[in-house]
């Protein structure tokens, strides 16, 4: 066996043993962390819970514990940035939609959105009934079912075998169209960071990027907003009732 063989076995017995160790790791401080939580030092906890999501990366069910603990401590903007981070690892999850329901409504802004058409009201909706993983194994499964129903309907001689393997076909390859859209859209929300939460008690809104534009409205801890562009320290954002205006980068996190 030659040295660099040698070296490239050696490199990935560390590397497993890196990736064993790093899981190990999240997985102590996942335990000590919902003990923390459950003794009541919150402090303690959302330390702890930053430091799984600097190991394992993003993580729904961390972000939601993330979440739960800053709301505990009464600081609704992190609480709420951590449930929209954990809705959007999880849209179909209704306990992290319940508990950012409940943040939302410790927000001082109440920002009715402006009426949209029924239909993509309804599309959004089942849309968030499942993750982008959930739809695209959907689409799988629809998939090699209209395969099958396909050779039914080619290989049968019976004509209500026949039948059926043309409509369940049609049906599935629909489901398939709808879960690849779906899952295109739930990888669109993960990917895309224009949805920010304003971290600021309070904060003027700006007709200009710039200290001495006109004052527009006013907006407080909590609220979310969506970044249209960037102009060196300032950002240019929209509301849901489609207000716009600017705010100093450094008064907003991105989600």
């Amino acid at each position: 066996m030659t040295t660099k063989t040698w070296i490239t076995k050696i490199g990935f017995i560390l590397v497993a043993q890196l990736i064993a160790f790093s899981s190990f790791a999240a997985e102590s401080l996942l335990q000590q962390a919902e003990q923390a939580y459950k003794t009541e030092n919150y402090d303690q906890a959302v330390a702890m819970y930053d430091s799984i999501l600097k190991i394992k990366g993003p993580s729904a069910e961390v972000y939601y514990n993330l979440g739960n603990a800053y709301y505990k401590l009464g600081k609704i903007a992190p609480s709420i940035i951590n449930y929209e981070r954990a809705l959007r690892q999880d849209p179909g999850d209704s306990d992290i939609r319940f508990n950012l329901n409940m943040a939302n409504q410790r927000t001082v802004d109440k920002i009715e959105p402006v009426g949209e058409f029924f239909l993509k009201t309804w599309s959004e909706a089942l849309q968030n009934k499942g993750a982008l993983d959930s739809w695209a194994k959907l689409g799988v499964v629809c998939f090699l079912l209209f395969l099958l129903c396909a050779a039914l309907y080619v290989f049968t001689r019976k004509v209500r075998l026949k039948q059926i393997g043309f409509f369940v076909g049609v049906l599935c390859l629909h489901v398939v169209f709808i879960a690849n859209i779906f899952a295109s859209q739930q990888k669109k929300k993960i990917i895309d960071h224009k949805a920010a939460i304003i971290f600021a008690p309070t904060v003027t809104i700006k007709s200009t990027p710039d200290g001495s534009g006109t004052d527009l409205f006013v907006l407080h801890e909590g609220t979310k907003v969506s970044v249209k562009s960037t102009l060196g320290e300032w950002k240019e954002i929209e509301l849901v009732d489609g207000n716009v205006g600017w705010i100093p980068s450094a008064d907003i996190q991105a989600i």
